[in-house]
């Protein structure tokens, strides 16, 4: 079971360095300076990140088909090639790329996350089949880490020039991953750790230290309290202590397998004694009861069910519009004369990390809600306070910018981590790699037209004030309607979709 438990401690640190498209808003203004592009053409750039989602269900195929450690590797090497040529564009290490050359390349990039975040996936459902959104939150909470570690690192090597600045981040993009992907592939297997068992007193201590891990990255993403009291190398110091610390858990697993011969972090439950006298098939029935699988269904048959497009556009009117809302910051920000981007970016992350585990928490400490309310039921929850937020923006003081992009990265965290289950509820376990990669693909099709939208109507803004760039509440005041009115139309949705699978759930409990 130690290397059970450290299975989930490679996917988390995988995770935290995984989520290389959100250092975007942190190197986005100086990227449009260098290359001389219009405000349409940089959210394209942003854009182009997430359409590298609409070929990730290659890497569900791949997953199914050779060994996960294979699919890792692939997956870091198309990172390497996309953010590693256009940080030697910038670098003036390669003679001169046109847009279009840049735009491919973070396309390629962007489909890079796709391949480690599927292994991610599989390796929490495989490993921990019983316990799958608990091991899957805490895994991709991690992602909400991402940008607050790179912009760390980048704020110790290049604390002030904003050229240096764009060309270290793209570097981190393009190397850490891959050393991650190296280190973590002798873990990227299925992993026997016995019958199906509740894992409690690992999971507890798991939980305590992902929360201090994200309560040290909100802290310290306030950067103007936290700067007169710790230095940048510090912070840097700690968080990369704080990734560490899960590693407490298959170490202590691993003393007593030694001891004692025998796991004693496990809490044998009632199903478990009936598995022991040979009953195996109680462990089907824990297993329905736990996840609430409506079917198993295929790509093919799921496309054509009510409930997927339901699902479809609830991602695309939540998750995706959080997504956008962030992929504009630095520019959202400069608009509102902020000139905080750098700590919005770690401050919507460290929140994006709560948000992802806050799921699994309400899960684990109250396992009778996943039965009153599905999966599509809490992201309609989730989704509701996102609304206001967005209404929230049309007020100019930074207060609400700040409040607003917390409330925004930590709904935007919670749907993306529920909506892994959400897929396994409505169409089962079997074909997740494929099913879920088809369904995140709204998030470029939502990236290009909202952002598209967003940008047209900050272009009007710029010929309005007659200024090179757009600054005042004109730039993004019509943006951030449209996008709460949207968001309203996903949460009705979203409760739609709870009421059409609690339905459903009943009929397939009956047959």
């Amino acid at each position: 079971m130690a290397l059970q438990w450290l299975s989930l401690v490679a996917t988390m640190w995988l995770q935290s360095i995984n989520g290389t498209n959100s250092n975007f808003p942190a190197y986005s203004s100086e990227l449009k300076r260098i290359l001389s592009i219009s405000q349409l053409q940089l959210n394209n750039l942003a854009s182009a990140s997430d359409a590298g989602k609409l070929l990730g269900w290659i890497s569900g195929i791949a997953a199914a088909h050779f060994p996960l450690w294979l699919v890792l590797l692939i997956g870091s090497l198309l990172g390497l090639v996309g953010y590693g040529i256009q940080f030697l564009f910038l670098a003036n290490r390669v003679s001169s790329l046109s847009y279009w050359h840049i735009f491919l390349l973070t396309v390629l990039a962007g489909n890079s996350i796709c391949w480690i975040n599927t292994i991610c996936y599989i390796i929490a459902i495989r490993n921990f089949p019983l316990d799958r959104q608990i091991a899957v939150s805490l895994s991709t909470s991690y992602v909400g880490l991402s940008a607050k570690l790179y912009t760390n690192i980048v704020d110790v090597v290049a604390p002030t020039s904003g050229a240096e600045r764009a060309k270290v981040f793209l570097l981190l993009n393009s190397v850490l991953p891959l050393i991650g992907c190296i280190g973590a592939a002798p873990l990227a297997r299925n992993v026997d750790g016995g019958k199906s068992r509740k894992l409690t007193r690992g999971f507890s201590t798991m939980f305590l230290i992902t929360i201090v891990s994200g309560l040290f990255a909100v802290i310290t993403s306030l950067g103007s309290v936290v700067s007169r009291f710790m230095p940048k190398y510090v912070v840097l110091v700690g968080m990369i202590v704080v990734l560490f610390l899960p590693l407490v858990v298959p170490l202590v697993e691993r003393i007593r397998e030694k001891i004692q011969h025998k796991c004693l972090i496990v809490v044998h439950d009632e199903g478990l004694a009936s598995i022991e006298n040979g009953e195996k098939s109680s462990d089907t029935q824990r297993n329905t009861l736990e996840i609430g699988v409506v079917e198993e269904i295929g790509a093919n048959l799921m496309v054509r069910r009510v409930e997927f497009w339901l699902y479809f556009f609830v991602y695309l009117f939540g998750a995706t519009l959080g997504l956008v809302y962030l992929n504009n910051l630095g520019q959202i920000a400069e608009s509102r004369g902020c000139s905080g981007t750098s700590s919005l970016v770690s401050l919507s992350s460290a929140f994006s990390f709560f948000g992802r585990l806050l799921p699994s928490l309400l899960d684990y400490f109250y396992p009778k809600s996943k039965r009153e309310l599905s999966r599509a039921g809490a992201m309609g929850a989730v989704m509701a306070p996102m609304c206001g937020a967005f209404f929230l923006l049309l007020n100019l003081h930074d207060v609400s910018l700040y409040a607003s992009t917390a409330i925004i990265g930590i709904c935007t965290g919670a749907i993306t981590s529920i909506s892994v289950s959400t897929t396994t509820q409505l169409f089962g376990a079997k074909n997740f790699g494929v099913n879920h990669n088809i369904l995140v693909s709204n998030i470029p099709i939502g990236s290009f037209l909202f952002g598209d939208f967003a940008a047209l109507l900050y272009n009007r803004g710029k010929n309005a004030s007659g200024e090179g760039d757009c600054i005042g509440p004109e730039c993004y005041q019509t943006t951030f309607i449209i996008w709460g009115s949207l968001c309203v139309v996903g949460t009705v949705l979203a409760f739609v979709l709870h009421a059409r699978t609690k339905k459903l759930m009943q009929s397939h409990n009956r047959v």
